[in-house]
């Protein structure tokens, strides 16, 4: 009897990329290095796997010199591209920190890895993603450098906090009247800027408002404090205004305090005001502020344009406003320059409400009405489309540029993290640099679908004449809140200028085509 010989099963062949990575530069140039160590213990571990047909790649996937705090490494981009293009069927790591040492970068990875079916494995923490507890230790492995992180967030606000308990300022810019000490975290008084500290605190006694004291200071040519950091950029040199003025006012380190959140404690620096005279001063402050905010507030009333009218000259923004006569109430709109700096620093006087507002109701209705003005709103949308799509460009590729810059910081800051050392400056720094990081990508993320809105909102005369026709109808029906959102939706911008009496309307280009819309809704609601 002859035997059958059994066919042997087939074994799939697994791909294996082995990456590496070190923080530093240091040592790269020996012979042997860490790189080569850690791509010596990767290839062992995969040749330990050969009966399941695991192979190393050829191609080196290398960063010398680069943080695992972030992606941006030549090393890893070409490994990633080979994943995408489906030429790996496995990663393959010394330590997990190797890939990377950012929690969320790393579950983006994970994610890609996934998608395109690419297993994970680290030869010393023992697992393998291809099977389910691989990744149950993977997690824990990340829960575990999630909860060191916050730890190390968690020391360093109560190392902060113990700072402001002991009265130690918190660094940054000086206010005027002080300057750093040098090679310290300390405040040393600046005499010169100490006396106009003091006589800005007995202008606002003396006068009981903060814009009288603009206008003094404005004539005495006083300014903020001019500061130059340790790039030489020089910040602040700007005149007074109330907001910057209030902030003066209220800063507690002028009376020997440092604050903390809600809490002030006593300082260790010299105080430039009496204490005495700076609480006399906050209490005045709050009196002017319930003042301000009494039954009389503009809000109340309502107020078409807010948001969207202009100072002609200028260029500021006119703040809605009123004042009662008896039983009956003026409103008006009024120069926020002129609002902060007094009357003299803006020939615009303020504008009663009714006029202004009935104009640009008009400019709207006539619009549906008269073609050639019809063309005219349509060709001004189309300049401020092309206007903004070449804003938004520009804004990405500026965007981009930071983007890139702060990446170059993190990988510079990273590598200064020393394990076992008191890294609370370092966390801090890092701390700040990954939020600039995710609001740039916020805000080049909202420009580039800005743009995409923008594009989409093409403007045609059609589009323009079914909005602007159907006004009347639907303004009529409108509640005063409804109003203004109409007005909001169609109106760019409306600049008035007090001294000639002239007031340009500007229409918003989306905005008649959401119009459009809204209209073509409510005409099938009625028909349906």
């Amino acid at each position: 009897m002859t035997a059958t010989t059994r066919p042997r099963p087939t074994v799939k062949l697994v791909r294996c990329a082995i990456y590496t990575r070190k923080s530093t530069e240091e040592g790269l140039d020996q012979e042997f290095n860490s790189l080569d160590a850690q791509r010596d213990a990767g290839e062992a571990y995969v040749r330990s796997q050969s009966g399941e047909g695991w192979v190393a790649l050829p191609d080196r996937y290398d960063d010398g010199g680069f943080t695992g705090g972030n992606t941006d490494r030549p090393g890893l981009r070409r490994l990633m591209a080979d994943v995408e293009a489906g030429r790996i069927d496995c990663v393959v790591v010394y330590k997990v920190d190797r890939l990377s040492r950012s929690l969320l970068d790393f579950a983006q990875l994970m994610q890609r890895f996934e998608q395109k079916g690419v297993s994970f494995v680290s030869v010393t923490q023992q697992f393998n993603t291809a099977s389910s507890m691989g990744r149950l230790v993977l997690n824990v492995l990340l829960s575990f450098a999630q909860f060191e992180r916050e730890i190390v967030g968690e020391r360093t606000r109560d190392k902060i906090a113990a700072t402001r308990r002991k009265g130690k300022w918190g660094g940054g810019r000086p206010v005027l009247g002080y300057d750093r000490e040098p090679g310290g975290r300390r405040l040393v008084i600046h005499p010169d800027e100490a006396e106009r500290v003091r006589d800005i605190f007995g202008l606002y006694l003396r006068h009981g408002s903060l814009l009288p004291v603009v206008r003094e200071l404005g004539r005495r040519g006083w300014v903020t404090k001019r500061w130059a950091d340790a790039t030489g950029r020089v910040t602040g040199g700007k005149p007074f205004t109330r907001t910057s003025l209030y902030q003066l006012l209220t800063n507690p380190l002028y009376a020997g305090r440092v604050r903390h959140k809600a809490d002030v404690y006593p300082g260790e620096h010299p105080a430039l005001v009496d204490p005495a005279t700076f609480d006399r001063v906050q209490e005045r402050l709050r009196q002017n502020g319930q003042q301000s905010a009494g039954p009389g507030s503009p809000d109340r009333y309502g107020a078409l344009l807010k948001g969207l009218l202009r100072c002609g000259p200028c260029g500021a923004a006119m703040t809605p406003t009123c004042t009662t006569k008896g039983a009956r109430t003026y409103r008006y709109y009024a120069c926020v320059a002129g609002h902060k700096r007094g009357a003299g620093t803006c020939p615009t006087k303020p504008v009663p409400a009714g006029p202004v507002e009935g104009f640009v109701v008009d400019r709207v209705r006539a619009a549906g009405r008269d073609p050639d003005l019809l063309r005219q709103v349509v060709a001004q949308a189309r300049h401020q489309q092309g206007e903004r799509l070449a804003e938004l460009a520009a804004e990405e590729k500026g965007l981009a540029a930071d983007l890139v810059g702060l990446k170059r910081h993190l990988a510079l800051e990273s590598a200064r993290f020393r394990p076992g050392d008191d890294n609370g400056e370092v966390v801090r720094r890092l701390a700040d640099l990954h939020d600039q990081q995710r609001l740039a990508e916020d805000w080049l993320r909202r420009a580039t679908e800005q743009t995409r809105e923008v594009r989409a909102a093409t403007v045609s005369e059609a589009d323009a004449a079914t909005a602007l026709a159907g006004f009347d109808p639907v303004w009529a029906a409108l509640a005063p809140a409804g109003r203004a959102r109409v007005i909001g939706l169609l109106v760019e911008k409306v600049a008035s200028d007090g001294a000639s009496g002239r007031i340009a309307v500007t229409f918003r280009p989306t905005g008649i085509t959401a119009l459009a819309g809204e209209l073509a809704e409510r005409q099938q609601e009625r028909v349906a």
